[in-house]
């Protein structure tokens, strides 16, 4: 995900204290007279002027000896090159990477955003751990496992050296009632629809089922963890493999409530231990000597920086502040691929963009939905505004998802004149009468304002809108205090029927609150194609583009692993000359 600061916050943000300035991307505050001079550039002069000088000579000269030091500190800080990827040759290697939206929870349970959940594979180890450019899954803290010849029983053996973070074993029981946690109703986990294969997990989810000895996890031993399924699935082990199914210690959970992801309370599985987070700055990870596999980690530490905007992010970059972005501002492409190609990376993801409706709002009835989704000219959207590879979305589901046979028909093609007669068939011919609703997003303002501009011209329609931080607006998804909302569409596992399933009825992250009983039953048939035209045809949501990441890394970083689903794994990373 990207920056959520439109122009005037960045704008307003250059009147912010030292601290902020420093989220933005300016040098981390040193102490002594170098933190004064530290977001120079090296060979800048000290700004004293001519009348500054006149001024001082005037002053009695203890004084003056007080200046001459402190213009020769200046002067050494001012010089000095900014740092290398990872810092000196001589320091621990250090791996600096961009964090565009503050965590709302380190709690696998609770956690929705890429960002989140790339911090949390850090600190904690699932059973299997996401395979290198989405093939099959890897050992984790389960070494080995076996599949029933039915294909409804799969039997994990968890690694006997394994530890937790407080020198605990990790154990199948740990597993298990980690499980039990993300699926009990009162956590209302919003991914706990990752769990549905196994057997009675959807019924304890729902509440229908009271009693979790029923649901398909059973240890067999301290070490191994037998999970039954509903139906046989080849792609399960990829389901195990996806953030939601991160363990956590539920008695460090029970013995410090909300409190438990502090770095003083957090007890961890990975390959490295939360040592620092503060709040809109960085969280800060160190390696963990009581993970299985600590000889082989070279990094000494990952630093998640938070930047407020692309443009702070880029200059961090520049700077050598920065050893990875999470993207690249629009202007600044063409540069990078003409001056530094070899550390700009393109990577068509697992992602549709899309604008979610309140299907709630009496205005937005279907003919309206598809009145705003038929005036959008995404070919227009990528080629003019985007500009980074992203491709035009007809369909909702990405086309690495698609099986080879041709899509369904779709509902999504620029159309004004169609959208016209739609706009004017809900009551609101020439957008006369039609509320003026907010368009809402956490990033691409760009993006938003193209829409803007092309319902003005096209259906005479006017929005407004608003930017703000993701985690503010993935809280007004959640409880509908929205109008028009900028939304991603990330699956946890590469499966088409994982990505649809978020908009059945009830579903906690089907954020246009629409039910269809058709799509509810094509859905569960594994009819996903007529799934997939229900959601179009009925406009809950207006497909934009299917994202690409244009992100900057130093060539120095080796051993970097990340997929379309922005899983990443950093035990095998590692900076050249360290």
């Amino acid at each position: 995900m990207s920056g959520w600061k439109n122009k005037r916050d960045v704008a307003a943000g250059r009147l912010r204290m030292p601290i902020d300035r420093w989220r933005r991307g300016a040098p981390t505050p040193r102490s002594g007279v170098c933190a004064a001079g530290a977001s120079r550039g090296a060979g800048t002069p000290p700004p004293f002027s001519l009348v500054s000088l006149v001024l001082i000579r005037s002053l009695p000269r203890p004084i003056l000896v007080f200046f001459a030091a402190f213009a020769l500190a200046f002067t050494a800080c001012t010089q000095r090159d900014p740092a290398p990827a990872g810092g000196t040759s001589n320091s621990p290697p250090v791996l600096r990477l961009s964090q565009r939206n503050e965590p709302a929870s380190l709690d696998p349970a609770t956690t929705t955003l890429p960002d989140e959940f790339g911090t949390l594979r850090a600190l904690l180890e699932g059973l299997l751990l996401p395979g290198a450019n989405g093939g099959a899954p890897l050992p984790g803290a389960a070494h080995r496992f076996e599949v029933s010849p039915d294909g409804l029983s799969y039997t994990f053996h968890l690694r006997p050296e394994a530890r937790w973070s407080d020198g605990a074993p990790v154990t199948a029981t740990h597993f298990i009632a980690a499980y039990r946690r993300a699926l009990t109703p009162a956590t209302a986990a919003p991914k706990a629809s990752v769990f549905s294969d196994v057997k009675n997990a959807a019924a304890y989810v729902s509440g229908q089922l009271a009693d979790f000895s029923a649901v398909g996890f059973h240890a067999a031993g301290p070490h191994t963890l037998t999970i039954t399924l509903e139906r046989p699935n080849p792609r399960f082990p990829y389901y195990v493999a996806s953030g939601p199914w991160l363990p956590v210690r539920t008695d460090v959970v029970a013995r410090h409530g909300r409190n438990w992801t502090r770095p003083d309370h957090f007890v961890g599985n990975g390959p490295f231990l939360l040592a620092e987070w503060r709040a809109d700055q960085r969280i800060v990870v160190r390696k963990n000597p009581r993970w299985h596999g600590a000889a082989g980690v070279q990094l000494a530490e990952i630093h998640f920086l938070r930047f407020d905007s692309g443009d702070s992010e880029d200059r961090a970059y520049r700077a050598g502040q920065l050893d990875a972005t999470m993207a690249v501002p629009f202007s600044k492409v063409p540069v990078y691929t003409r001056e530094r190609p070899a550390e700009l990376h393109r990577a068509p993801m697992i992602e549709t963009r899309y604008l979610a409706f309140d299907t709630r709002r009496p205005a937005l009835s279907r003919d309206a939905r598809r009145a705003l989704s038929l005036a959008i000219d995404r070919t227009k959207i990528v080629e003019r505004v985007l500009q980074g590879g992203q491709i035009a979305a007809s369909q909702f589901v990405p086309p690495q998802l698609r099986p080879a046979t041709p899509p369904p028909p779709g509902s999504t093609a620029h159309d004004p004149a169609a959208a016209r007669r739609l706009l004017a068939q809900a009551g609101f011919p020439g957008g006369r009468g039609f509320p003026k609703f907010e368009l809402s997003g956490w990033t691409q303002s760009q993006v938003l304002e193209a829409i803007q501009q092309m319902w003005r011209e096209e259906l005479g329609v006017e929005v407004a809108i608003s930017v703000r931080e993701a985690k503010v607006h993935l809280d007004a998804l959640r409880t509908g205090g929205f109008d028009i909302a900028f939304m991603t569409s990330i699956p946890d596992v590469a499966d088409r029927a994982a990505m649809l399933a978020d908009f059945t009825s009830g579903a906690p992250l089907n954020y246009p609150r629409w039910s269809s009983s058709a799509f509810d039953a094509a859905l569960a048939a594994g009819r996903f194609d007529v799934a997939e035209e229900h959601l179009l045809e009925a406009a809950a949501v207006a497909p934009l583009y299917f994202n690409t990441k244009i992100s900057l890394m130093s060539p120095r970083i080796r051993g970097w692993q990340e997929d379309g689903l922005w899983a990443r794994c950093y035990h095998d990373v590692h900076l050249a000359g360290k």
